[in-house]
């Protein structure tokens, strides 16, 4: 096993990405990847090759400080620590060429494609917290979603996360208890899901159909207007969770409502 320490004075996401690329190329070896961010000064340059050095590290780092990123290189040549300084070059033919110094200003990059990294953020939180899983960490969410099966939760989920909303849904199921950490947020991120029961029979339907009537009672008007009546039980105990009404409506419009009743409850909040 071989270990790399990834060193950035910003996220290190851009020398993370170039790892990933290079070791590609090598299947077969295990590489074990360490991030340091924010690395700003010689002291915690010394910290880190001390680091490395006791781990047999090699050091990959995109340093935009002329200052702290030649100093990299000399404590870590004294202290027989590998480096590969994937930004210094390209500065410098760069600087060449537009005749002009770089800014050398950490985070720059972060900065300028922060709504980008924000969606990106957004989606992973979002595919991780899908249909009940991870509920211990919906205390992170902007955003959290319940409904019976067939409310658009995931879909809903989805776009939401498109416009960097991180957001979590839960199942509602008959008879069940919901998790008890739903109790625990803000209820004013809490949005459940409701919808006409004709129209969820129907749509049930379809999946029933499509497994081959292998979902017993699930599509039958009774049962869903069941799980529909049990779903309003709980949303009615709870006066700060929003109820929103899906019938008919694209999920576009139903992202807006939720959107519209989020910035309310933040005016709200400041005032």
């Amino acid at each position: 096993m071989y270990n790399v320490f990834v060193v950035s004075d910003g996220t290190g996401r851009t020398a993370i990405q170039a790892l990933d690329a290079a070791l590609t190329q090598f299947p077969r070896k295990h590489v074990e990847i360490y991030v340091k961010p924010g690395i700003r000064s010689k002291e915690q340059v010394q910290d880190l090759v001390h680091e490395a050095a006791e781990q047999k590290a090699i050091v990959i780092h995109t340093l935009v400080s002329d200052i702290i990123r030649s100093y990299m290189i000399r404590f870590a040549r004294r202290n027989n620590v590998e480096t590969i300084d994937l930004m210094g070059p390209l500065l410098m033919r760069l600087s060449n060429r537009l005749s002009n110094l770089p800014a050398e200003k950490p985070g720059l990059y972060h900065d300028a494609h922060k709504d980008y990294f924000r969606r990106i953020e957004a989606m992973e939180y979002t595919f991780r917290h899908d249909d009940g899983l991870r509920v211990h960490e919906i205390d992170k969410a902007d955003i959290v979603i319940l409904g019976v099966s067939r409310t658009f939760k995931t879909p809903l989920s989805i776009y939401l996360a498109l416009k960097g909303m991180l957001v979590a849904n839960i199942p509602i199921i008959l008879g069940m208890k919901l998790p008890t950490e739903i109790y625990e947020i803000d209820p004013h991120k809490v949005y459940g899901l409701t919808t006409y029961a004709t129209r969820l029979s129907q749509l049930r339907k379809i999946r029933h159909a499509h497994l081959g009537g292998a979902t017993g009672s699930y599509a039958e008007y009774q049962h869903v207007t069941r799980e529909l009546n049990y779903a309003l039980g709980l949303y009615q105990r709870q006066p700060h969770w929003s109820v929103i009404r899906v019938g008919g409506k694209a999920i576009e419009e139903i992202a807006s409502e939720i959107m519209d009743i989020r910035r309310k409850s933040d005016l709200g909040h400041i005032e």
